[in-house]
């Protein structure tokens, strides 16, 4: 399901949706998906766009808008306030600084064993 998830990240998917494709029901869905990744589906989902959405703030200069679309939000607001909720700074702050303070977050969640470094 991970997969096919990360396949889909940049659309609207629902649990309803996810359950269909696994032919499971959502409870199972979830504690299997969290055993395999450390995360609901959703936030996985949330997880890989951010993601994409800091390796694309690396490489060009679109605005916080033209980003949140491109990695599936369909509200630039929705995405800068998941911007700051996981990298501390909203998506117009320069790219070195985001990349280098979210490297800093995964070392120190490493290093006290709190969640998941995936």
């Amino acid at each position: 399901m991970a997969r096919w998830i990360c396949a889909r990240h940049t659309e609207p998917l629902s649990i309803d949706a996810i359950t269909a494709e696994a032919h499971m029901s959502p409870a199972s869905l979830h504690r299997h998906f969290k055993a395999a990744t450390g995360m609901s589906p959703l936030r996985y989902q949330k997880h890989l766009r951010m993601q994409e959405a800091r390796r694309r703030l690396t490489t060009g200069d679109a605005t916080a808008a033209q980003m949140a679309q491109a990695v599936g939000y369909v509200s630039a607001t929705l995405f800068n306030r998941e911007c700051r909720s996981t990298y501390g700074l909203p998506p117009d702050q320069p790219a070195a600084l985001l990349h280098s303070r979210h490297t800093h977050s995964r070392t120190a969640t490493n290093t006290t064993g709190m969640g998941p470094t995936r």
